[in-house]
């Protein structure tokens, strides 16, 4: 099941600022690598909790807390890990019929 619009993506980290940011621009890079339209924003735990994303990116002590937000999570450990991260993100957005 494709998705006929952008896709929502949440960086989150635990205040919103620095280390969301950089996830932020390395979601960006590695989506378009995957050659997927995206929305990238980033926010914290808090804000994040009203919104609804399609696929949350964070570091799993943030991540959980917010596991139900959205049908793809993602955990990272390394923010400027894209080679990572968009391995992660073929394999997740694979799985939901996001990308084929």
């Amino acid at each position: 099941m494709a998705l006929d619009r952008q896709l929502e993506i949440l960086a989150v980290c635990g205040v919103g600022m620095g280390s969301s940011l950089m996830l932020k621009m390395t979601a960006e890079d590695a989506l378009r690598s995957l050659g997927v339209e995206a929305r990238v924003e980033n926010t914290d735990v808090s804000t994040a909790r009203g919104m609804s994303p399609d696929v949350v990116i964070g570091q799993g002590m943030h991540t959980s807390e917010i596991a139900d937000l959205a049908p793809v999570v993602i955990t990272v450990s390394d923010f400027l890990d894209k080679e990572g991260l968009e391995a992660q993100l073929r394999e997740r957005l694979t799985e939901q019929g996001w990308l084929s």
